[in-house]
């Protein structure tokens, strides 16, 4: 049999929610996939920002294993590097005779040397073939004018910073549109080749957007109404019974207005409209060429976006669903069509379950498990996949979080301030904090017994290590019976 091809399509700060049933976001090309495969709505990212996240995604491992804990240009040289000595999937499938390709944002590590990494052809946004192709459209010469700005204004004394905006400069100049040329491009030279070319191929795409600010150009936001978006009902959450930092982290935004969080969410959705536009040609090459059959198309993002829940935007601070959530959708050869799994599965799962859907050599490492077997569930049912964990070591500010889900029970274990304990199917936007509450005790016994099998499992030292007096910040510890 045919090794498949691989699409994997990757967005930067995307919510999952968006591909939900009836949300305002367009994705008519989303929507394909999703018949055509299995949705995650409960996916998660294993951190809540770029580069641990996405050297999760390549090696399977959480963030304290591989060694990139937080974004690395905001970090000295000697901070936050990516230990080498982990094999990365797309060295794997080399070795099984893929020919690969790699088109857009990086932020994995700092060298920028995509061949050290399994990656053959390189067209990352710091490489030559992408700034070519950046000067070819115009987009390195023409300035943007805008028509519609919102920005960060407080607290008094830091910059105002540009949140949302709509441009006149087209997709095709901009980052998502150069990106998806290039992947085109390396799609029609396999495709040139046909069947004198024996190694199958996998291509990786990775756009900056939907990431603030939310920039869309005047066509994308003009089909949506923002008279009509309602925002939701944690958007005016005082966050009263959850971390102080997060009340702190909200005052940036305290100033907008109704009109302002409407219209960012406007810009926000047509942005990833736009991308889903971009990719839907890469589908469309697909499919006109004959390669879509046996091509497994992934699409999911590195992590979430708040977009004015809990009064905040962005991500880093907090725990929410918004920031964890994150699309995933598998389609292809030997996948389920039409199905919603309700499988717990990771970004960094990824890592093994390309390499089984493309019988290449696995990766053993105890942070991660292939989830095939739900991608062959007709029936979309979780099976094993039913817990989570993802950790968030600081940015900028020195901090750290664990974030355990086991079924709907999900456990915000802050080493900075109180913990949170929320019931995701009574509670979907996060509001009642349930920690302190005696009735429920068995539940957060239950996660932190799982969140200590995992920090001994995954050898977390520090955590580990945390055995001395005043550190022992966790709701109960290590030894719980």
């Amino acid at each position: 049999m045919t090794a498949p091809n691989i699409l994997l399509l990757l967005t930067d700060q995307m919510q999952g929610r968006v591909l939900d049933d009836g949300h305002p976001c367009h994705t008519p090309n989303f929507d394909r996939l999703m018949a055509r495969g299995v949705r995650f709505p409960k996916a998660y990212t294993p951190n809540a920002v770029c580069s641990p996240a996405r050297a999760s995604l390549m090696t399977g491992l959480l963030p304290h294993s591989h060694g990139v804990l937080e974004v690395i240009h905001c970090v000295d040289a000697d901070q936050c590097n990516l230990r080498t000595e982990f094999p990365h999937w797309a060295q794997r499938l080399v070795a099984a005779g893929y020919h690969t390709g790699y088109f857009g944002k990086w932020h994995v590590e700092r060298s920028e040397d995509l061949s050290r990494f399994g990656w053959q052809v390189n067209g990352s946004s710091t490489s030559p073939r992408f700034g070519q192709h950046k000067d070819q459209v115009g987009a390195a010469s023409k300035p943007a004018t805008w028509s519609l700005r919102g920005t960060n204004d407080h607290p008094e004394g830091y910059e105002k910073s540009l949140l949302y905006g709509v441009t006149d400069m087209p997709p095709q100049q901009r980052g998502m549109g150069i990106t998806t040329d290039l992947a085109l491009q390396f799609l029609q030279n396999e495709a040139a080749n046909g069947a004198e070319a024996a190694a199958p191929w996998c291509c990786f795409v990775s756009v900056t957007e939907p990431h603030d600010p939310f920039v869309t150009g005047t066509e994308a936001f003009a089909g949506y109404s923002v008279d009509d978006v309602e925002l939701p009902p944690n958007a005016t959450n005082d966050l009263h019974n959850q971390p102080g930092l997060y009340r702190k982290a909200a005052r940036t935004w305290q100033g907008m207005t109704q009109r302002q969080k409407q219209e960012a969410a406007v810009c926000y959705w047509a942005s990833i409209t736009e991308i889903d536009a971009q990719y839907g040609r890469l589908i469309d090459f697909l499919q006109t060429s004959g390669q879509f059959d046996n091509t497994i198309v992934v699409l999911t993002s590195d992590h979430g976006e708040l977009l004015g829940a809990h009064g905040m935007y962005c991500k880093n601070v907090s725990g929410f669903e918004e920031v964890y959530n994150i699309p995933m959708v598998v389609s292809g050869p030997g996948i389920e069509p039409g199905v919603n799994s309700a499988a717990r599965v990771g970004l960094h799962d990824l890592c093994p379950t390309l390499l089984e859907l493309a019988d290449a050599a696995p990766m053993d490492v105890p942070d991660s498990a292939s989830f095939v077997p739900a991608l062959r569930d007709a029936a979309g049912g979780a099976g094993p996949f039913t817990r989570g964990f993802a950790e968030y070591h600081g940015g900028r500010y020195r901090l750290t979080q664990r974030v355990i889900w086991d079924g709907p029970w999900k456990l915000c274990w802050n080493g900075f301030d109180s913990d949170e304990l929320y019931n995701l199917d009574d509670d979907p936007y996060e509001m009642n904090n349930r920690i302190g509450d005696d009735t429920v005790d068995e539940h957060l016994r239950r996660l932190m017994r799982y969140a200590w099998r995992v920090v001994r499992d995954n050898q977390i030292w520090g955590l580990l290590n945390s055995q001395y007096p005043i550190l022992r910040l966790a709701p109960y510890g290590p030894d719980l019976p």
